[in-house]
Parts: C-alpha cells; sequence; structure tokens
C-alpha cells in the first residue's frame, strides 16, 4: 500500500503545476511536469513543452547535472520505455541514478502501460503511483481519452443569457457574454487540439475561430516564445458544401479539415485546408469521432450552434459542457441552447453533475460532466 506524506504531496503539487505550463503546446502528447529532489530540496524540474522536444524528465534532469545522484523523482506520469521523437525517460533516469519516483499515474499508452515503471524496478529504483492522480487525470483527460477509448475527449461551449437563449429571434448574437468571458474562451481554446464547427456557423458569424494570443495575458504570453506558439485544427462540418474561400475561416494559416460526405475541388482554397470523408450509411458523429482519433486529436473544443449542440448530446459524445451565463434576459422569442431530435419526456432529459462555478466579472462560467457519461 501506498504511503504519502505531505512534503510528497507538496513536490507533486510543484510538478502538476509546471505540468500545466505546457497544456497549451503539447498536443498530441500529454501535459507531464517533473521535480527532483534531494534531501529535500528541489534541485531540477521542468515540463514537456512541446511534441518533438524533451520530455519533462530530461528537463529536470539537464537542470540538476550530477546532483540527480540519490534524487527522488515526482513525475506527474509514467516515464516514457520506447524509443519515439525522444530517448525513452526511464532510462535517462536510470543513468542519472535516481533512487525513487513517485508518478502521479499509470500512462495508458500502450507503448508504456507499466512498462517505465517494471524498467525502473528492474535496476533497482524504487516506484510509487497514485500521489495526485485524479488531479493527473483531469489535467491530461484529452490524451487518456483518446489512449483508452481511441475517441477525443468532447468539450461543448455554449454562451447564454440568464433565460437560457443564446441569441434573438433575428439571430443577432454578439455579444451575449463579456469581453472578459470572451477572454476566458481565448485560453479554452488554446488548450483544445481541434476546435469543430459547422457550415452554419461560419455562414451566420463568418468567424476566424482561431487563437488570439495576443489577448492572453502578460504573464501567459512570455511563456510561449512566438515560434511555438499552436494553433487548433479547425474542424467544419460543410456536407452540403456551401463554404467558399472567401470567408475569414480561410485567410488564417492553422489547418482547416472540412467534413462531408462527397469529395469536393479544393484547389480555390488554402494549402492548410483537407477534407474527412465521412461514410453517409453509418452515423455521421461517432463515426467523425473515430477518425479524429485516429488522427491524434486528443480534445475538441464545440463552437457551434444548437442544432449540433443537440445531436452531439443526443449521441452521449460530449464529456464536458461549459456555460457562460451573462445578467441578461432575451425573452421567450430568442433562440435556445440545443435542439433535440428525440427528447419527448422530461425523465429522458440528459443529466449533468455540476463540476465547478467561476465568477469572470458579472458573467458565470459553470462546467457540468455527464451523469452517465460513455467510458
Amino acid at each position: 500500500m501506498n504511503t504519502f506524506t505531505d512534503q510528497d504531496r507538496a513536490f507533486m503539487q510543484r510538478a502538476l503545476w509546471l505540468a500545466q505550463q505546457g497544456e497549451f503546446t503539447t498536443t498530441p502528447n500529454p501535459s507531464v511536469g517533473c521535480v527532483l529532489v534531494k534531501k529535500g530540496n528541489i534541485v531540477g524540474e521542468g515540463f514537456h513543452f512541446k511534441a518533438g522536444e524533451p520530455h519533462a524528465e530530461v528537463m529536470a534532469l539537464r537542470m540538476a547535472k550530477d546532483q540527480a545522484a540519490g534524487a527522488t523523482a515526482y513525475v506527474t506520469l509514467e516515464p516514457c520505455s520506447h524509443f519515439g521523437r525522444t530517448p525513452p525517460c526511464a532510462k535517462g533516469l536510470i543513468e542519472a541514478g535516481v533512487s525513487k519516483v513517485i508518478c502521479a499515474m499509470r500512462d495508458p499508452n500502450p507503448q508504456v502501460a507499466g512498462k517505465g515503471l517494471a524498467l525502473l524496478e528492474e535496476q533497482g529504483i524504487k516506484t510509487q503511483v497514485g500521489l495526485c492522480e485524479e488531479q493527473a487525470e483531469w489535467l491530461n483527460r484529452g490524451f487518456l481519452r483518446r489512449m483508452r477509448t481511441g475517441l477525443p475527449f468532447v468539450r461543448l461551449k455554449m454562451a447564454m443569457s440568464l433565460d437560457g437563449r443564446t441569441a434573438m429571434a433575428n439571430g443577432e448574437s454578439k455579444w451575449i457574454t463579456s469581453d472578459l468571458s470572451r477572454i476566458d474562451v481565448q485560453q479554452e481554446r488554446a488548450k483544445a487540439s481541434a476546435i469543430l464547427s459547422t457550415s452554419a456557423t461560419v455562414l451566420a458569424d463568418d468567424p476566424m475561430l482561431n487563437v488570439r494570443w495576443e489577448q492572453f495575458p502578460s504573464s501567459v504570453q512570455q511563456r510561449y516564445p512566438q515560434n511555438h506558439i499552436r494553433q487548433p485544427v479547425r474542424i467544419i462540418l460543410d456536407r452540403q458544401h456551401l463554404l467558399s474561400p472567401q470567408h475569414k475561416l480561410f485567410q488564417q494559416p492553422s489547418p482547416i479539415w472540412l467534413v462531408s460526405h462527397k469529395p469536393r475541388d479544393l484547389s480555390a482554397f488554402s494549402d492548410c485546408c483537407e477534407e474527412i470523408l465521412i461514410d453517409e450509411k453509418l452515423d455521421f458523429l461517432p463515426q467523425l469521432m473515430q477518425e479524429l482519433g485516429k488522427r491524434q486529436i486528443n480534445s475538441i473544443w464545440v463552437e457551434a450552434g444548437a442544432t449540433l449542440a443537440g445531436a452531439l448530446i443526443e449521441a452521449k459524445l460530449v464529456d464536458e459542457l461549459l456555460i457562460y451565463s451573462a445578467p441578461k434576459l432575451l425573452g421567450d422569442q430568442a433562440r435556445g441552447l440545443c435542439k433535440f431530435t428525440h427528447l419527448q419526456h422530461l425523465a429522458d432529459a440528459p443529466k449533468w453533475e455540476l463540476y465547478s462555478v467561476e465568477a469572470i466579472g458579472d458573467d458565470v462560467k459553470s462546467v457540468y460532466l455527464p451523469l452517465l457519461h460513455r467510458e
């Protein structure tokens, strides 16, 4: 049975904080932090910044240099044991002579899945697992979802008035929520591997659906050099081929995947635009999610209208619901949050549990998790 001290928890909390520093840039890799401790003092620490660059353990070992021998490593995810874009971290810890490794959680990646811990133990290094595991899982819920199910973690964002309305009857919706809420949305977007929307939303609002890094707090901007800025893939459902290259969406250099049942001529579109074709004989949204999982999309941020929102919820594909509520009333003629095709009885209404509530200026951000989760 694992027993952890208050000091262990404090060092793992530091490792988790470090891991969070890479939450905007690491996808499709997980966010990982590592702290090396010797005689009660931190001698090295680091986090994984971007796929293809050194992992957290390597960064911590570089800082510690020869002080790593005999140290305890606190790592938010089991050290890898395989050669990928970078050498295995378990091997690096062994060669550095650490005496103990404490992990927040095992890595569900089939290429690791306990092999990293086994390799350490074979070399006489003590290991423990499970310290602050729940926090570590939440931080990497997208990566874990894909590793365990092959599907991305879906986060559905909606903005509404106090009476649950998203737009006036004529479609006017700019802006229900405040500037502060929209800045918060930018940071939530930046965490996602991809942003999912529809041609209907693009035709109505002509959005760019990108991350505006200039709106981030200066403290965040300073952490991310210009060459590390990452834009999520923009995925647009456009089954009727309604979009044209003139939309603002296509004026931005980040990748765009257009989803349809049949191919189109993309020669007039930007080079960063490509197609995903879905078999029209199969369930559209589940098949799309499977395809996105194969393409290493860990998490999806959904910004769309009531039709797609309702369809995703009815298909039980939403893992997290984020609602930004503004202190306004729009009345019964305004447009509602989501459209359900099959819901007829109150007893069958999708049920959610409140995960967190946060005041953002005069607005309220509420996060909900489905009571009947699909995993």
